[in-house]
């Protein structure tokens, strides 16, 4: 049996990765969607995730609870150590991550593959106004905030998720589609 692959989906809040996520994982029988370990309330909404309080987040990375793990807006993000399991077994598995720990995701996964989810910026804007968490400031800055490149030699596939959400998906599911051998 062959080891699964892994992809980490990146890309600005409001361009739509956990929607395209989750048509992928309805698409694709086996396809395993990484349910993060967040150190924030799971009621804060967004994506489904496990909330944990600091002292649990930090408990379980000293316990090699995680496979990789990472801090962002505050906030710490963790991807369980069972990802390796699934993988062994030949699953493939999806991750929301961060353009700033692509870096540390090479690292902890040889042959990570990447899926750039973009949004032109009134798109963007128009998706996290309609949100309500954030001030139209706030929305300004957190879209003119510089972003870290994808680390040379990582396979990105680029999804634009301006219009149709049809065709993201379509784009989306053929990026993670099991390969025909």
């Amino acid at each position: 049996m062959s080891v699964g692959r892994i992809f980490a989906v990146v890309g600005p809040s409001g361009a739509g990765k956990d929607t395209l996520m989750a048509a992928a994982q309805a698409a694709i029988p086996g396809l395993h969607l990484v349910r993060r370990v967040i150190t924030r309330p799971e009621a804060a909404g967004g994506e489904p995730f496990e909330g944990v309080g600091e002292a649990e987040f930090q408990r379980r990375e000293r316990a090699g609870g995680f496979a990789l793990h990472w801090r962002a807006h505050g906030l710490a993000y963790g991807i369980p150590a069972s990802v390796r399991e699934t993988m062994a077994s030949g699953g493939d598995v999806i991750f929301n991550g961060s353009r700033a720990m692509l870096d540390a995701a090479a690292l902890a996964f040889p042959g990570l593959r990447v899926i750039h989810v973009t949004a032109r910026p009134e798109v963007l804007a128009r998706r996290l106004a309609a949100r309500g968490r954030e001030s139209a400031g706030q929305i300004a800055g957190r879209l003119a905030r510089a972003v870290p490149p994808i680390p040379a030699g990582v396979p990105v596939t680029e999804i634009d998720n301006s219009d149709a959400l049809e065709d993201a998906e379509r784009a989306f599911i053929a990026a993670v589609q099991p390969e025909k051998v």
